[in-house]
Formats: C-alpha cells, sequence, structure tokens
C-alpha cells in the first residue's frame, strides 16, 4: 500500500514538475491548437465605435504604433487586434463562451490602429501571424509586452517559438510604454506637416507636459526614451518621470 502510495505521489509530483517546465512568463507553452471551427465574423463580431475608443485612449490623435505613422482620420486605418483573433482562437478561445470571445475582441487592451496595408494579409502584412512570425518594425516592446498581458488575461497559451521571439525582445527592454515618434508626415493635401509632441500632450499650452497631463493621455511612467520626457521635469535625474 505504502509503494501505491509513493507512486501516486511521485507520478502527481511529475505532472507538475513537467507543467512548471513548460511555462514562460506564466503563459503555458503548448502547440497552437483549433479545437473547432473558426469564423471571425461570426465569433469574433466588434462594433466600428471602437475605433473612437482607441483614438481617444492615444490622445486624440490617430496613430499606428506599429509604424510610426500619424493619419489625418481614422478613415485612413483599419482596427488592428494586436493578439489577432485567429491567434487567440488556436491558442486557447476555440472552446471559450461567445461572451468569452467578444470580450476578447472588444478589449480595448487588445486594439490598436494600424494602415492597411500593415494589417491585412498581403507582403510584409501582419494578418493573424502570431509573434514568431511577425513583428512591428517600431515599438517592439510595448507590442510584446501587450501580447504577454492579453494572453495572460485570457489564459491564453504560447508556442515555443512565440515565446522565444517574444523573450527576445521583453530581455532588451527598459520600458514597455508606448512611443509616439515625433514624425514628418503628409496629409491627404500632401502638404508636409511636423507632428508636434507639445500638441499632443500639453494641455494648457504652456511649453511644457506636467504629470497631470502626461496621466491624461495615458503615457505614465514616462521614460527617457519618450519623446514626451525632454518636455518634462525629471527632477530626480532618474530618466523616468512620473513614477
Amino acid at each position: 500500500m505504502r509503494a501505491i502510495v509513493t507512486f501516486v505521489f511521485l507520478a502527481i509530483f511529475s505532472i507538475y514538475s513537467y507543467a512548471d517546465q513548460h511555462k514562460w512568463r506564466g503563459l503555458i507553452i503548448e502547440p497552437e491548437n483549433r479545437c473547432s471551427a473558426y469564423d471571425k465574423s461570426e465569433q469574433y463580431p466588434y462594433p466600428q465605435s471602437v475605433e473612437d475608443e482607441i483614438v481617444e485612449n492615444m490622445g486624440g490623435v490617430v496613430y499606428g504604433p506599429y509604424t510610426g505613422r500619424y493619419f489625418d482620420n481614422d478613415r485612413e486605418t483599419d482596427i488592428e487586434h494586436i493578439v489577432a483573433s485567429s491567434e487567440g482562437h488556436d491558442s486557447g478561445l476555440c472552446d471559450a463562451s461567445t461572451s468569452r470571445r467578444i470580450q476578447f475582441a472588444t478589449d480595448p487592451l487588445n486594439l490598436t490602429l494600424a494602415a492597411p496595408e500593415v494589417n491585412r494579409c498581403g507582403a510584409g502584412g501582419k494578418c493573424g501571424l502570431d509573434s514568431a512570425e511577425w513583428m512591428p518594425e517600431r515599438n517592439k516592446c510595448w507590442f510584446a509586452n501587450r501580447i504577454v498581458e492579453i494572453k495572460t488575461r485570457y489564459d491564453l497559451s504560447v508556442d515555443q517559438a512565440e515565446a522565444s521571439a517574444l523573450d527576445a525582445v521583453l530581455s532588451g527592454c527598459d520600458s514597455h510604454d508606448i512611443i509616439f515618434y515625433p514624425v514628418n508626415t503628409t496629409s491627404v493635401t500632401g502638404v508636409s506637416e511636423n507632428v508636434d509632441v507639445l500638441t499632443m500632450y500639453d494641455i494648457n499650452k504652456n511649453g511644457r507636459i506636467t504629470c497631470s497631463e502626461a496621466r491624461a493621455h495615458g503615457i505614465t511612467p514616462v521614460s527617457s526614451r519618450h519623446p514626451a520626457y525632454e518636455h518634462m521635469n525629471d527632477s530626480d535625474g532618474d530618466g523616468t518621470v512620473c513614477e
């Protein structure tokens, strides 16, 4: 009897040890599995109104973080799921409830904007690819961290290649903030205009950005890598403002 109890204990211990060895940042590492049929429009619907919420969360700027590109209006962009619905489906949502799938499809944590050629399938497009197959040109740290946050929230798995790709990015990050790159863009009229950081964040138009203004735009804490930093007061000189 004692031998049987010992065997059962060791078997259970081995199972838990095996599971622990196959996790990365709390996410289960396992191959993707489409356990049920996939239909994006039927299973993962979202209203067009989420686009307004995305713009609001970015301080009223129509911005594609993957490329650092600014747009004149949101008619020029696609609503982009950071973890694609097909990727979420194959990583654990294939046996989720209808309400859980809709929650995933409409969750602001998983939504951003991208130019159609970046979002859709085609040469260089993200399409339904995972992070082992596609990484953005810019804001890699923000993107990789956001994937971990989303997959954690919805108990989704990663495959080994995805975990390795994400880890390679995150191991070199000192901030996970979204960066609004100051760039020259061309409007639909063809006139080149400089996108000013102060225009985006300086609410009272005094030439400086306060912590209150930064918090209102959801960019705190602000690291020295963020373009808003140079317009803020880092009183302790540690490279981060509004901790």
